[in-house]
């Protein structure tokens, strides 16, 4: 797959084209991205996904923009899987965004890729205060000579699967649901680095992570796959380690913590690994955060936590 910071560097044959965020690249943008290598192969013409980088919210409207799911290098492994042929990676500027559709259109959609075919969702936007429609876009595609599909919607459960609803659930801890709907575990990534080293003093040593990813999930106690290296989806993963684990977020109300942690305790490992990459996938929520009266009580409640978790374990 190319990846072009802009339209600018596009030389293919005329395009079938999909604009959008896809953030978290869930199975209702597999299921579009599928449809659209499978027409473009059909018209014997390259596939082009279009993104931005920085996320739209985060120049216009910073206080608005949601915790995205994925980072750009997850995105890129992603969508490389599947089998897109071109990924543009168009930086957002405020001057981007001051853009008229029109403009838009002329300068991205014709002039910059020469597209015969535009894929959006039923309620695309773009250009200047959002001003552009999924109706304006039909028009000014029979004017350019360029034709617009709108893609059906994904459901799931009766609902429509999307990015903002994945967050809701990861936000809540219902990695489970989330997991459903993404196609995938949630995963978080991030470097361990030291801590209190509380596990140490009830027998249950942990990896204090400082993640890099923005949305973690809620409080509580998780069933969890931790990758050493954590490498972006889709790259070579040589030399990384799966280890079954049991990760805690919280602030260790048994001691007094105040501010949020994340800690992974690794099943069956007992190698230094500070510095080191990782990404926890998770796979289940085990139980809330809760406060407990001594450390006898809390090391007990860890043995039944690791007891509970070895069946989501793959």
């Amino acid at each position: 797959m190319a990846v072009l910071r802009g339209v600018g560097g596009y030389k293919g044959a005329a395009p079938v084209v999909t604009l959008g965020n896809f953030d978290g690249l869930h199975v209702g943008h597999c299921s579009v991205l599928t449809q659209l290598v499978k027409r473009a192969r059909a018209l014997k013409c390259p596939s082009v996904l279009y993104t931005f980088d920085p996320h739209p919210l985060k120049v216009v409207a910073p206080k608005k923009s949601p915790r995205l799911l994925i980072d750009i290098e997850d995105k890129k492994g992603l969508i490389a899987a599947q089998s897109i042929d071109c990924l543009v990676l168009a930086r957002f500027t405020a001057a981007f965004a001051a853009k008229h559709p029109r403009e838009f259109v002329q300068s991205v959609i014709v002039k910059g890729l020469g597209a015969r075919e535009v894929w959006v969702g039923r309620n695309y936007s773009f250009g200047k205060g959002r001003a552009g429609t999924v109706e304006s876009l039909r028009e000014l595609g029979i004017e350019y000579g360029f034709k617009v599909v709108v893609i059906n919607e994904t459901r799931r459960n009766g609902a429509v699967v999307s990015s903002s609803r994945i967050r809701t659930l990861v936000e809540s801890g219902e990695v489970g649901k989330a997991e459903k709907l993404l196609g995938r575990p949630y995963s978080i990534k991030g470097r361990v680095v030291r801590g209190q080293e509380i596990g140490h003093e009830v027998g249950f040593p942990t990896a204090n992570i400082s993640v890099s990813s923005e949305l973690t999930p809620g409080k509580g106690v998780y069933a969890a796959l931790v990758s050493l290296g954590a490498k972006a989806y889709g790259k070579e993963r040589a030399g990384e380690t799966e280890i079954d684990a049991v990760v805690n977020i919280g602030n260790a109300p048994t001691f007094g913590g105040k501010a949020v942690t994340v800690e992974a305790h690794l099943l069956g490992f007992d190698k230094s690994i500070y510095g080191r990459r990782m990404r926890v996938s998770f796979l289940a929520k085990l139980r809330d955060e809760r406060k407990f009266g001594s450390k006898e009580e809390l090391a007990a409640q860890i043995t039944r936590d690791l007891k509970k978790a070895k069946k989501y374990f793959r």
